[in-house]
C-alpha cells in the first residue's frame, strides 16, 4: 500500500462540496420564493406546477446526455460550462414576469445543473483510491443536503432586505466565484503542478493503466453488462426515496405532526442536517475498517448498506407509533441517516473505470429520475387517498431489496472490472 502524503486531493473534495451545495442552493430558491413571487405576478398553482415541471424533465432526460458529455469534454470543462451554466439560468429568473418566462429559465437551469453528479463522480474517481471514494462521493452528496438546508435562511434574508429579485442575483453570482477557484485549483492528477510525488502514486494506486481509460465505451455496451444494473438498480429504487424526502417530508412534518410555520423554522432543518452527515459517514465508517481493521472495501461498505437498511424500517414503524413531534423528528432523522450512510451513487466509482464514470451515472440519474416522477404521482394519490403509512413501508423495504440486487448483480465492490473493446 503506497504511503498517505499530501493533501491536494481533499481541496478538490471541498470544491465538489461547494459545487452540489450551489446546485441544490439555487434549485431552491424558487421554493423558498413561491408564495412571494406568485402573489406579486398573480401565478397560479397550476403556473407554478408547470414551472417546476419544466425543470424535472430537463434534469431527467438531460441526465443521462450530460454524463456521456462529461466523459468526453472531461471534468474540468464540464464543471466550468455546466456551473456557468445554471448561475446564469438562475440569475435569469430574476428577469421573469410570466409563467412561461419561469418556466423557460427552469427548463435551462435543469439541463445545466444535471451534469453536477456524472462530473462530480468522475472527478471523485479520478482523484481518490478505492479505499476513500466513497468518503470524497459523500462529500459530494452532502453539499446538496447542505445546500438545502442554507436556502431557507439565506434565500429569506435577501429577499425581506431587498428584494426577490435579488435572491436569485445573489445566489447566482455565487457560482461564478465558485468557477474561479476550480480554474484555478482543478486539474488531473498527473497534470496537477503541486501535487506531491507520495500523493499520487497514493491516487493512481490500483488504478488501471491511463491506456485503458481513453477507450469509448457506447451506452448499449453498459447496459448489456450485469455489473451495471446493480449500479441502475441502486438509483431506480433508492432514487424515489430522496424526492419523498425532499419534496414531502416539511409537508409530511406539518399535516401529520402539527408542526407549526414558526416551528418548521426552528426544527425542519435538522434531518437534512443529519442527511448531511449520513453522506460523510457512510464514506468515513468504510474508510474506518479498511485502514484499522483491515477489512475489504466490499466487506466494509456492504457492511455499512446492511446496518443503513436495517435502520431505515425501524425508523419507519417508530413513526407509526410516534407518541410527539420529538419522537417522530428523530425517526426521520434515522431514516435521513440511513439514507446518507447506503450512499447509492458511489457504487459505479467502486466497480467501472474511470472513463465510463459519467456516461453510467448519467444513465442511473436520468432513470432515477423517471421513477422518481413515477412515484411522486403514486406519492400524492397514496397521501390523498389513504394515508402516509403505504409509502413509509414501501421505504422500509427499498434499501433491503435494492441490497440483494447490487449482492446479485454488481457482485464485489473495490474491484474494478475490465471492459474489452
Amino acid at each position: 500500500m503506497v504511503k498517505q502524503s499530501g493533501n491536494i486531493r481533499w481541496g478538490v473534495a471541498a470544491l465538489l462540496f461547494f459545487a452540489s451545495t450551489l446546485n441544490y442552493l439555487d434549485r431552491q430558491v424558487l421554493s423558498v420564493l413561491a408564495p412571494t413571487i406568485q402573489a406579486e405576478l398573480g401565478l397560479t398553482d397550476v403556473d407554478y406546477s408547470f414551472i417546476t415541471s419544466s425543470f424535472l424533465l430537463s434534469y431527467t432526460v438531460m441526465y443521462a446526455i450530460s454524463g456521456a458529455l462529461v466523459d468526453r469534454l472531461g471534468t474540468r470543462k464540464s464543471f466550468l460550462w455546466a456551473v456557468g451554466g445554471w448561475s446564469i439560468a438562475n440569475i435569469l429568473h430574476a428577469f421573469a414576469k410570466t409563467a412561461m418566462q419561469f418556466s423557460a429559465f427552469r427548463f435551462l437551469l435543469g439541463i445545466a445543473e444535471s451534469a453536477n453528479f456524472p462530473a462530480g463522480v468522475k472527478a471523485a474517481s479520478e482523484w481518490f483510491p478505492l479505499r476513500e471514494r466513497a468518503l470524497a462521493i459523500g462529500m459530494l452528496n452532502a453539499g446538496s443536503s447542505a445546500g438545502a438546508a442554507i436556502a431557507i435562511p439565506l434565500v429569506s434574508v435577501i429577499a425581506i432586505q431587498f428584494n426577490w429579485q435579488a435572491a436569485f442575483v445573489a445566489t447566482g453570482l455565487l457560482g461564478l466565484i465558485w468557477m474561479f477557484f476550480w480554474r484555478r485549483q482543478f486539474y488531473l492528477p498527473q497534470d496537477h503542478p503541486r501535487i506531491s510525488e507520495a500523493e499520487r502514486e497514493l491516487i493512481l494506486d490500483g488504478q488501471p493503466p491511463q491506456a485503458a481509460t481513453t477507450e469509448k465505451t457506447s451506452i448499449w455496451r453498459l447496459l448489456r453488462m450485469r455489473q451495471a444494473w446493480g449500479c441502475l438498480c441502486a438509483r431506480i429504487f433508492i432514487d424515489p426515496v430522496t424526492y419523498f424526502l425532499i419534496f414531502w417530508i416539511p409537508k409530511y412534518l406539518q399535516e401529520q405532526q402539527g408542526l407549526t410555520l414558526d416551528q418548521m423554522g426552528y426544527f425542519a432543518w435538522i434531518p437534512f442536517v443529519i442527511l448531511a452527515v449520513g453522506t460523510l459517514l457512510g464514506g468515513i465508517i468504510p474508510k474506518w475498517f479498511i485502514t484499522k481493521w483491515g477489512w475489504s472495501l466490499n466487506r466494509s461498505r456492504k457492511s455499512v448498506m446492511l446496518f443503513a437498511s436495517l435502520l431505515v424500517p425501524v425508523c419507519c414503524v417508530a413513526l407509526f407509533y410516534a407518541p410527539g413531534m420529538g419522537v417522530a423528528l428523530i425517526a426521520i432523522a434515522g431514516v435521513m441517516l440511513g439514507h446518507g450512510l447506503w450512499g447509492n451513487i458511489t457504487i459505479p466509482a467502486e466497480v467501472f473505470p474511470r472513463h465510463v464514470q459519467g456516461t453510467l451515472t448519467g444513465i442511473g440519474g436520468t432513470l432515477g429520475g423517471i421513477a422518481g416522477i413515477l412515484s411522486q404521482l403514486s406519492v400524492g394519490w397514496t397521501v390523498q387517498h389513504l394515508s402516509y403509512v403505504p409509502i413509509f413501508v414501501a421505504i422500509g423495504v427499498a434499501y433491503l431489496f435494492t441490497l440483494g440486487c447490487v449482492q446479485l448483480f454488481t457482485g464485489k465492490l473495490g474491484e474494478i472490472i475490465t471492459i474489452d473493446p
